[in-house]
């Protein structure tokens, strides 16, 4: 029997991650800032602070922050089945837009218009997280302990270059210690201002009986997982061989999964690595072809391991040269299904416990402060994207060429623009970007 919250039917929120997925564009910073302007500002499905608790949990385990998000809100909302429909919808149209997006790039190579059409979206995508930066530190920073801890943590990876989880476990280590030693100056916990509108889900609404602590559903979750994951790897042994290319995938990308602190950036050089270099699943400038398409489609940019599977199933014709688009599609799945899967197992197993943990006061400031280090670390996506859209080319050896994209700044200011001063939607904005830079490719600019 599927679980549902009183206040939001099903069929709705089904709905509304069916849309999640197709309008989920600008990574990880641009799917959390939609997801809180339609959960918690406009539809109140979540308070702020709700929100920010299941984000806090999201942000310290490994795999994609913005999918485990939804999965967790999906389950708060309708259980079990709720955040495996939220999660899985997530990344579906990704899935099948990379899969087909694949498909074009190696038939028929990269065209005029298509190149347009990135031009024009590359710097909506960074107006999206300049948006999301702005949207998500008004609310979460409250005070100047969290104003520097999200410039340190910002300092600390763009300038820096410190690992990611590292910068989290030193936002809760000075929330800790800010509780302990200065409380007044540190006990200032994320929330909206002045008065707000009941949410169905609001910071005093009890957690529904699905979210109560059980061993048996901890115990449960697990074996689920183990076996949805033994089951397609000994499936792809029995049909390929244990040392074939879709057996290593299916290791390569569990391993990748449980890794991924830090979002995809963060593993990336780990995906390129064993892609180019020990499987040869891509080229060096495939990969580098592939983040251009991930970055401007909707779901995770991790997804980008769908595109890794697809083109190393097609170029090395694992089923043979008759069968290049079956041996991609399969491939992109294979890539997919393992890199996600923990990431439901940890959001359905550890949910509970979050819930129970929502209000121990020793917790709050640590879990404050992490909230205010995203903020950094939002704010340094934002920076990378601007860096490498604005200035194209750009590298660590060279990183401001000569070459300056003008277009591309006044792109990026007319979308940042709509979304801040006119709330435009993303999918209006993403659509006139793109509309731009075939404009702009048609004039020769």
């Amino acid at each position: 029997m599927r679980p549902r919250h009183p206040g939001v039917p099903f069929a709705q929120a089904l709905r509304f991650w069916l849309k999640l997925g197709f309008v989920s564009f600008g990574g990880p910073a641009g799917q959390i800032a939609i997801m809180h302007r339609e959960l918690v500002e406009t539809k109140r499905w979540i308070s702020e602070r709700r929100f920010l608790h299941a984000l806090n949990y999201c942000m310290v385990l490994p795999g994609p922050e913005a999918q485990q998000l939804a999965t967790y809100i999906g389950w708060l909302l309708h259980g079990t089945w709720g955040g495996i429909v939220a999660g899985t919808l997530f990344v579906a149209p990704s899935l099948l837009l990379l899969a087909g997006l694949s498909w074009v790039y190696l038939v028929f190579g990269t065209t005029p218009l298509v190149s347009a059409i990135l031009a024009g979206v590359k710097p909506a995508v960074v107006a999206i997280v300049v948006a999301a930066t702005v949207r998500i530190g008004t609310k979460a920073l409250r005070g100047p302990f969290q104003v520097a801890i999200a410039v340190a943590a910002f300092v600390s990876l763009a300038v820096f270059s410190v690992p990611f989880p590292w910068v989290i476990a030193g936002a809760a280590l000075a929330g800790f210690l800010g509780r302990r030693f200065a409380p007044r100056g540190s006990s200032h916990a994320a929330k909206p201002s002045g008065a707000h509108a009941p949410a169905v889900i609001d910071d005093d609404t009890p957690p529904p009986a699905h979210a109560k602590v059980s061993a048996r559903h901890l115990a449960t979750v697990v074996a689920a997982a183990l076996v949805a994951w033994a089951i397609p790897f000994a499936i792809l042994v029995a049909a390929f061989g244990a040392a074939g290319d879709f057996a290593a995938m299916a290791r390569f990308f569990t391993q990748a999964a449980l890794v991924t602190f830090g979002g995809a950036y963060a593993v990336l050089p780990y995906v390129v690595d064993a892609a180019v270099e020990q499987h040869g699943w891509a080229t060096m400038g495939q990969m580098i072809d592939g983040l251009a398409l991930g970055e401007t489609t909707p779901g995770p940019l991790i997804m980008i391991v769908a595109f890794v599977g697809f083109v190393g199933g097609w170029t090395k014709a694992l089923l043979g040269p008759e069968a290049l688009v079956t041996a991609g599609v399969l491939g992109a799945c294979v890539a997919t299904w393992f890199t996600f899967l923990p990431s439901f197992a940890f959001i359905l197993a550890g949910g509970p416990y979050v819930e129970r943990s929502r209000d121990d006061v020793h917790l709050e400031a640590p879990l404050s402060a992490i909230t205010a280090a995203v903020v950094g670390v939002i704010a340094n996506l934002a920076v990378f994207f601007a860096w490498h859209v604005f200035w194209p080319g750009a590298s660590a050896s060279t990183p401001f060429p000569a070459t300056f994209s003008v277009p591309s700044v006044a792109i990026a200011a007319i979308a940042l623009w709509l979304l801040v001063r006119n709330r435009a939607g993303v999918i209006g904005v993403i659509a006139g970007a793109a509309a731009a830079g075939v404009a702009l490719g048609a004039l020769g600019v």
